[in-house]
């Protein structure tokens, strides 16, 4: 077990919190800040405490000067003082005395954000190398170091393992939460246990499936990369989604677990790859050769309901059609309707799930919606994460 921002006596301390705060700002305008609102938990909890609270974040990808230009985290301080109702001071800098000396001069309570953490990856990436001095100059910040990003704690970065190997350390509540559902379920689910995994490529989903088919009572397989599977299977995909370096994975990992790992029947298919193109519903074997299959269809619809509706635990990781756009995101808003209408406990895997979810207005529906959709795929894997695993434990 990992210690967490309660075994600490925080008062008087100056705390440094790795928040995720990675959120879409256009012209200045956050556009989505619930990222900012799954911080403010252990935000609030560390101000209560009269610890002097030091918010560290990345924004995006920072490769040039000129990505800094719409890349700094100015609008995310303004919102969060808003949401926390006092002055968040915001320090434009990475390092120097003008952060130093900021940081020096709060008092318990303080708030204090300093610039995205990715502007130092101008300078040989040392933000996301984790480049050792700079991890222990932002260690040397702070007294005790809190992660309460998920979204970025599969990555070993300066902002997280690097500071976390000089501080004393703990996980924040959204953390906290995020292991408490995943990590139950992993080791011992209420069966039946059905996975659904969608998604563009079955490259990315190999650890997943390998992990996970010997846990699941059944896998079910929608979105691009079930074409894939498809196509191992002899069926004539036309010009769908194909992941050739998977092939091989397929054609073995369905022979040996037939009756787990379920395949659309039907497939809603366009020409192209936009709202304007024409559509065509047609069983598997029925696709034509200039065709691009962009959702699951009625009968799949109907074939994945009956493995859920005796569910006692679902696990979806990947939407399960292009839900992006109107004709192809049937299937995926069907699937929201039953796993909504069923008895499981739901976990929806973040990342595009999440947003798929979010757009059709069923994120309160659920047990719970990860925050990481790169992180969860890796605990879904059985890896370990390094930004969690460098956290102190408990004795």
């Amino acid at each position: 077990m990992k210690k967490t921002i309660r075994n600490y006596r925080l008062k008087n301390k100056k705390v440094i919190i790795r928040v995720d705060f990675n959120v879409p700002i256009k012209d200045g305008i956050i556009q989505d800040d619930n990222r900012i609102k799954a911080s403010l938990e252990t935000i609030k909890y560390a101000i209560n405490k009269g610890a002097k609270v030091i918010l560290i974040s990345h924004l995006g990808r920072v490769k040039t000067e000129e990505d800094k230009t719409d890349k700094s985290l100015k609008p995310v301080s303004e919102a969060l003082s808003k949401l926390l109702n006092q002055k968040v001071i915001f320090i434009p800098f990475t390092r120097g005395k003008e952060l130093e000396n900021a940081i020096n001069k709060m008092n318990n309570g303080d708030v204090l954000l300093m610039e995205n953490t990715r502007f130092e990856d101008i300078d040989n990436k040392k933000e996301s190398s984790n480049n050792p001095e700079l991890g222990a100059y932002w260690a040397s910040l702070g007294d005790i170091f809190i992660n309460d990003a998920f979204a970025t704690s599969h990555r070993s970065h300066a902002s997280n393992v690097g500071i976390a190997t000089h501080l004393k350390s703990g996980i924040g509540f959204l953390i906290e939460k995020e292991l408490e559902v995943f990590n139950p379920i992993l080791k011992r689910p209420k069966r039946p246990f059905i996975v659904i995994l969608g998604g563009a490529k079955v490259s990315d989903k190999i650890g997943v499936i390998k992990n996970l088919v010997k846990k699941a009572d059944y896998i079910l397989i929608g979105g691009g990369m079930a074409y894939t599977f498809l196509k191992s299977e002899g069926y004539n995909i036309g010009n769908s989604l194909m992941d050739y370096d998977s092939i091989d994975f397929c054609t073995k990992i369905l022979k040996k677990y037939e009756n787990k790992i379920i395949l659309p029947v039907d497939t809603v298919n366009g020409l192209e790859i936009n709202e304007n193109t024409s559509t065509n519903t047609c069983l598997i074997t029925d696709i034509k050769e200039d065709e691009i299959g962009l959702d699951i269809g009625p009968k799949t619809i109907e074939l994945f309901k009956k493995y859920i509706k005796d569910s006692k635990t679902v696990i979806w990781n990947g939407p399960v059609g292009y839900f992006e756009i109107d004709k192809f995101a049937n299937g995926t808003k069907q699937l929201c309707e039953i796993l909504k209408q069923s008895n499981a406990e739901v976990i929806i895997g973040g990342g595009d799930t999440g947003s798929a979810v979010n757009k059709f207005e069923y994120s309160d529906c659920y047990k719970h919606i990860s925050t990481g959709g790169g992180a969860s795929l890796e605990l879904l894997e059985g890896r370990i994460l390094p930004g969690i695993s460098v956290i102190n434990d408990k004795q």
